[in-house]
């Protein structure tokens, strides 16, 4: 019996990278799980299966982060397929990159960065606050550029992870009451598919890490389990920067 046996999450962007990294630690700890996707439901599935094939129950649902509603609505979805909901992992994000005073600046894709990085979150998360029991979790993924850049061209994206960081702070004040506790971890640089690409800056970006490497999604994975777990019970508002020293 894991520390988690009787709970149910949510995991959003689980498919792939740290979502379906976060899903797994969650499902062997002995929560039920469920994960949305966008367009990769071949993906999806299989993470589900993988979930049920260790134990879990475990469902995969298609959701458009980029709209707060849907966001909103598979808040429900999620409890309503495992039977309750007890901890909320938003993990969805993209990157939309580019210096300010770019004259090819996609304003399209620059609004929907922040739908995707903070304003579906916050709906999930009010949603969330609406049907978590009292020691619920709730825990955001955002990124250690929103206290420290440490490079051009990332202001926007910046920018949705810092609105995201002063959210969460605020959350867990109003949940407080409630024992729910609202917390951030924010990543470096980690080992996923749009990092490890051809083409991608990361490798460049890694004499900016002290310790030399690209995280694993494993070991984002690793706190999500212990913000999720009873040990964390008197963390809240608080950001956990696992990042290999980026921002420090």
């Amino acid at each position: 019996m894991g520390e988690l046996s009787g709970k149910a999450a949510l995991v959003t962007g689980g498919s792939r990278g740290i979502g379906a990294a976060v899903a797994r630690a969650l499902a062997g700890a002995g929560a039920d799980v469920a994960i949305t996707y966008l367009n990769s439901a071949q993906a999806a599935q299989e993470v589900a299966g993988e979930l049920r094939a260790a134990g879990a129950r475990a469902s995969a649902i298609r959701a458009d982060q980029a709209d707060p509603a849907a966001a909103a609505a598979v808040v429900s979805q999620a409890a309503a397929a495992l039977g309750r909901l007890d901890i909320l992992v938003n993990n969805a994000a993209v990157a939309v990159l580019g210096p300010i005073d770019s004259p090819e600046t996609d304003h399209g894709a620059l609004d929907r960065q922040v739908r995707v990085n903070y304003t579906s979150i916050v709906a999930a998360i009010r949603a969330a606050a609406r049907i978590l029991p009292d020691g619920g979790r709730i825990i955001s993924i955002g990124s250690g550029i929103a206290t420290r850049t440490g490079a051009s061209g990332v202001a926007d994206h910046a920018g949705t992870k810092a609105a995201l960081a002063g959210f969460t702070r605020g959350a867990a004040r109003d949940l407080a009451p409630r024992g729910i506790t609202v917390n951030l971890l924010q990543t470096g640089l980690v080992a996923t598919s749009l990092n490890t690409a051809e083409g991608s800056a990361a490798p460049q970006l890694i004499a900016s890490v002290p310790l030399g490497r690209m995280g694993r999604p494993e070991e984002i994975a690793a706190g999500v389990l212990f913000l999720a777990s009873p040990g964390a019970s008197y963390v809240t508002g608080a950001t956990l920067d696992i990042d290999g020293g980026y921002g420090a």
